[in-house]
């Protein structure tokens, strides 16, 4: 049986789809941020879905974007640590806005002419999960739930 340490503060992310937990580190960043230890598992046995894998991330609580995590994939578990143990284990949600994370494509948007603009998309229908430029209402052309393709 494999065995990793506990962690002292941070997030153990489950429920992930079997080899994605590579992409969600790169997504996340987690490689920049400093002072952070990651422990990937992957392919693990899951009763729930059969193989799965997690990310045990030991870091300062809020170093992570839980709003980009749910962008990605909404139906990972986030269980929160703090002094070795769950302080709250949540359900995550398509969020309702995303900053930073996107990249407009239409060549007349504003996003593309003033560059120090943040990349703002809203989310306009939830039941289809599209989202939608803030400034041009450029629907995103992308599959963000790239885990499920």
């Amino acid at each position: 049986m494999l065995n990793i340490s506990g962690i002292q503060e941070g997030y153990v992310l489950d429920h992930i789809k079997a080899g994605m937990s590579l992409q969600i580190y790169d997504d996340l960043k987690l490689g920049e941020k400093k002072g952070c230890m990651v422990a990937m598992i992957t392919n693990a046995k899951s009763n729930k879905m059969g193989r799965k894998d997690i990310i045990k991330v030991e870091c300062p609580i809020n170093s992570i974007d839980l709003d980009i995590l749910g962008y990605l994939d909404h139906t990972i578990t986030v269980n929160i640590i703090q002094e070795e143990r769950i302080v709250e284990k949540r359900r995550l949600s398509l969020p309702k806005e995303i900053r930073n994370v996107l990249r407009c494509r239409n060549p007349r948007c504003i996003t593309s002419i003033e560059q120090e603009l943040e990349q703002v998309f809203i989310l306009a229908d939830e039941e289809k999960e599209i989202y939608r430029c803030k400034y041009c209402e450029e629907r995103y052309r992308g599959h963000h739930r790239r885990f499920f393709s």
